[in-house]
């Protein structure tokens, strides 16, 4: 149009990418002025407002038209922050050529990049979806005029919100469900180590399902504290999205540190523990909203707040359940009775059942400390509410809100909401403990004393947080601990062992030669000969890496430390262990026949009920087998967990344990081509793995550096050594690593490989070549291997 001067979608896009530039600018640098989140939110509201005012104006959206543009969400709340969608709706009364006034809106948008959420509806037909779609009726509550006929916008919004309160109620079920099922999808802000800061569980979606419920006057409105929680959240999401230059919610570690320093923070690690704070402040003000209305109640208990008067049964001694929670008894004396504080707790994770925030309140003000040593009978509901499997998590929020699992546990003050620096971990310290404990209570029966079992998951990573040694220093804090809950000194013992050596068997299955006498006999002297320590061990290793991270407790794994288990056992009553494994028959003949024809040949071997698949490599003896059998496994997407090396008739065979990363095991005549390629030069290993890598992502930008441990004595044979590099995994780090030990004229004898998350940890054994300086040669090629 000829002399109009409004701003197009182009000119929106084109200030908001300057304001965002500006924003992104340090204030100490010259000419910098960048802005607060708040402020960057408040100045992207005041930008898009003026836009779409401007532009609905000249689309025809005018004062009388009956039709309105109304916004919802985060400009709704005029909480815009970078990058987000506008959710946008044109309403209207049903007159108006709509269609036609609809497109002159939304096109420009479109066409220009701006994310948009939008729909045309009249005022009944937005009604009517709302009493259908939580979503709908939830957004509607954020209408905020923007231009047009305002009194049709303000007509829907009042209607849209006398319907919420009238019906809330009624749709408590509704949300509840929809509730949990994205905690399910996206975790915890508290307790996860990437949180999803919108959608997780504390984060922001449940504030505005506290605001609804306030709205609804079935709550009230929420207090400072989740106010506090609330700014921390958006001034996090702003920070984030500012820096990544695009649509972010999840928080990546590696985000953390430029995220914590625009805050005015330490680091991430300190980002992470305010984070954690905030959404367990969130999360548990949900917790109280819906379990006051009755909404987190199973169906049989929601009939059971229904009725006029609520149950009261009595579950210990001044302990009652009263409707759906447990309250104290009338005649309870808190502060003169040490114990009912664990009963409570005990009888709580016993039942399922949410402790009373009143009781939780007076248990606060008056429980006093246990007095050490702990009588037996406070022990033992100590035991049983860590025996109470999935409901222990809450149980121990729910006290640690309060400081009330503090009163029992002050050494937990150092691992709470602490992040792990292990990134396979996806649980803050304090939340894997809590995990590891019920997932021990599922293992309760496999063990002799399931009390020191379950009291070593609890602490196993007690430690942690301090910067020593977190097995060291826990074995410390577990025999104080120890002896404080009155445990005999034996007890304490195990326990302090337990704690010291959770990481034994899981390592030295995972990283060395389990069929090797000697990696048996260490276990077994390191344990002391102690069955009934081994055997907790055990259980404890299981629990520990269930409550890890996805992939961390593999079928490969269970079995390595079975066949561990059972060694050690096998050692400690004094029998005979078995021989080392050799070939097998199936994979002596391979060997002959390499010998007698002169070509490389393969063997896939697969054994019912293990997950792994063996797969031997054969050819006539040379040197490199090794790095090129790992390299033409990985070109076809195998996973190797175990490898050895050894000759027979005259002939060199690999043997490896793989699985495969996705799909099925490739043609064993492929596999053959592509082996007898590699050993002859003609497929260029390092090329095509390079291209692999690329085609799947390419390699980590903001790797941490690999490292390399030596260790002396823990190979099987005499003189030999054990090479251990932890770096971050990628398709053909291990032929890049076998390359490299091959280029120092170093003969691998074993191998073995762990992956944890996006990690790898890979032992090589091996006799150390005659040459000078060998182990810082060595160790520098591996380095510069892993790191490519």
């Amino acid at each position: 149009m000829p002399g109009d001067t409004t701003p197009t979608a182009a000119d929106l896009v084109l200030a908001r990418d300057r304001l965002l530039r500006a924003a992104a600018v340090p204030r100490s640098a010259a000419g910098g002025h960048r802005l607060t989140p708040a402020a960057l939110r408040e100045a992207l509201t005041d930008l898009h407002e003026f836009w779409l005012t401007a532009h609905a104006a000249r689309a025809g959206v005018g004062g009388s038209a009956g039709a309105a543009l109304f916004a919802v969400g985060g400009l709704g709340r005029r909480e815009l922050v970078p990058y987000a969608d506008l959710d946008l709706v044109l309403v209207h009364d049903g007159r108006t050529k709509v269609d036609a006034l609809a497109e002159r809106l939304w096109y420009p948008l479109w066409n220009s990049g701006v994310g948009l959420d939008h729909s045309v509806r009249t005022v009944g037909e937005a009604l009517d979806v709302a009493a259908s779609d939580l979503r709908t009726a939830l957004g509607l509550l954020d209408a905020r005029h923007l231009a047009g006929d305002a009194e049709i916008t303000a007509r829907l919004a009042a209607s849209a919100k006398e319907r919420w309160r009238a019906g809330a109620r009624k749709r408590l079920g509704e949300l509840i469900e929809s509730v949990r099922k994205r905690w399910v999808r996206a975790g915890e802000v508290a307790h996860w180590v990437e949180p999803d800061l919108k959608h997780g569980r504390g984060g922001l979606r449940d504030l505005d399902i506290l605001r609804a419920l306030s709205l609804a006057q079935l709550i009230d409105r929420p207090g400072a504290e989740v106010t506090a929680a609330h700014v921390l959240l958006m001034d996090t999401r702003t920070e984030l999205r500012r820096i990544a230059g695009r649509p972010r919610d999840v928080l990546r570690p590696q985000d953390g540190d430029e995220v914590a320093t625009a805050l005015g923070l330490e680091d991430r690690f300190a980002l992470a523990r305010a984070l954690s704070g905030a959404g367990r402040t969130i999360a548990y003000a949900l917790d109280v909203a819906l379990r006051s209305t009755g909404a987190s109640a199973a169906p049989r208990r929601v009939l059971g707040v229904l009725r006029r008067t609520p149950d009261r049964r009595p579950l210990d001694e001044g302990v009652v359940l009263h409707g759906n929670e447990v309250v104290l008894a009338r005649d309870a004396a808190p502060g003169k009775d040490p114990g009912l504080l664990l009963r409570v707790a005990a009888a709580s994770g016993r039942t399922g059942h949410p402790i009373a925030p009143a009781a939780l309140a007076r248990l606060a003000e008056s429980a006093p400390e246990p007095r050490s040593p702990w009588p037996a009978e406070a022990r033992q509901d100590l035991v049983a509410l860590l025996g109470a499997g999935e409901g222990l998590a809450d149980v121990v929020e729910a006290m640690d809100r309060g400081g009330l699992w503090a009163r029992l546990f002050p050494e937990w003050g150092a691992v709470r909401d602490l992040p792990p620096r292990d990134p396979a971990h996806v649980w803050t310290v304090d939340r894997h403990l809590v995990q590891t404990t019920v997932n021990a209570a599922r293992l309760v029966t496999s063990v002799a004393r399931p009390d020191l079992l379950l009291l070593g998951a609890l602490l196993h990573d007690i430690g942690k947080g301090r910067d020593q040694d977190h097995s060291v220093v826990g074995a410390a804090l577990a025999a104080q601990i120890g002896r404080r809950l009155g445990l005999p000194a034996a007890d304490v013992d195990t326990l302090a062992a337990m704690v010291r050596h959770h990481l034994l068997l899981p390592h030295t299955a995972t990283r060395r030669d389990v069929d090797d006498e000697s990696t048996i006999h260490r276990v077994v002297d390191t344990l002391g000969g102690d069955p009934v320590l081994l055997d907790l061990l055990h259980a404890l290793a299981q629990a520990d890496s269930l409550a890890t991270g996805p992939g961390v407790w593999t079928e490969w794994k269970a079995r390595l430390l079975a066949d561990l288990v059972t060694h050690c056992r096998t050692a400690m009553a004094g029998g005979t262990l078995p021989e080392p494994v050799g070939l097998d028959a199936a994979q002596r003949t391979l060997a002959e026949s390499v010998a007698t024809t002169g070509k490389p040949d393969v063997l896939i071997e697969r054994t019912a009920g293990q997950a792994a698949t063996t797969i031997t490599l054969a050819t006539p003896d040379r040197p490199g087998v090794l790095s090129r059998a790992a390299g033409v496994l990985a070109l076809n997407s195998l996973e190797v967990h175990a490898a050895t090396v050894a000759t027979h008739a005259t002939t060199a065979v690999g043997v490896f344990s793989v699985t495969p990363r996705f799909g099925s095991l490739p043609d064993p005549t492929l596999l053959r081509e592509q082996f007898t390629r590699a050993l002859s030069g003609s497929l260029s290993l390092a090329a095509v793995l390079a291209a692999k890598e690329r085609d799947y992502g390419g390699r980590a930008t903001d790797a941490p550096a690999p490292k390399v441990l030596w260790f002396d004595d823990e190979a099987g044979a005499p003189h030999s050594v054990v090479l251990e590099l932890r770096a971050t995994d990628r398709i053909g780090l291990l032929h890049d690593i076998a390359t490299a030990l091959e280029s120092t004229d170093v003969n691998v004898q074993w191998s073995r490989a762990t992956t944890l998350g996006p990690s790898a940890v890979d032992a090589f054994g091996f006799t150390p070549p005659p040459i000078p300086d060998w182990r810082a040669r060595i160790t520098q090629r591996v380095l510069d291997a892993a790191r490519g």
